[in-house]
């Protein structure tokens, strides 16, 4: 899964530079989960300013059944979501943390994009491999805030990424078929 041809990237830093008085909201995930663990988080959060204050926020949504549908479960999905008197939202927000360095680029952030499966981004990328994989300061921050969002959300960290997600749906599709 990659970005259309037409599609007109922005790094994080540039969005910042062009609405210096707005708040810029990134969900690092990349995709949604269930709400009882915290996914890899995307690099390219990587790209934002090291100038620029990044605040972990955990959103959680009450009552617990309401999570994202698996495909073909939308009418119990939003039978769930319909069907309740009330909802609430839960917002924690942790301490800011700094990017330690910026070596921030839009064929960076599609070179790291979890989301593309193809090896198109390679072609994308004027720099050798070495200068895209992240380097240990820029992991730790990583890490950081997935452990902020762990822990405001008490919730645990897992190692499923959008692939495995991808692997899961095509699977519960295939076994809902027979």
């Amino acid at each position: 899964m990659s970005p259309s041809e037409n599609a007109q990237l922005i790094d994080l830093e540039t969005l910042v530079a062009r609405n210096p008085k707005r708040y810029v909201v990134v969900f690092p995930e990349c995709t949604t989960s269930n709400g009882r663990g915290i996914l890899p988080l995307s690099p390219s959060l990587l790209s934002a300013s090291p100038r620029t204050k990044v605040f972990p926020v955990s959103v959680r949504y009450t009552a617990a059944d309401i999570t994202t549908p698996i495909p073909h479960t939308y009418f119990t999905f939003l039978w769930n979501l319909c069907s309740k008197p009330t909802h609430c939202i839960r917002t924690r927000i942790a301490e800011y943390v700094y990017n330690p360095g910026n070596r921030s680029s839009i064929a960076r952030a599609t070179a790291l994009d979890p989301l593309d499966n193809s090896s198109e981004a390679e072609t994308l990328v004027e720099q050798d491999e070495s200068d895209v994989t992240p380097t240990r300061d820029e992991k730790a921050f990583l890490d950081k805030i997935a452990e902020a969002l762990a822990r405001l959300g008490r919730v645990k960290r897992v190692s499923l990424g959008v692939k495995e997600k991808q692997e899961f749906v095509a699977m519960w599709t295939k076994t809902k078929k027979r």
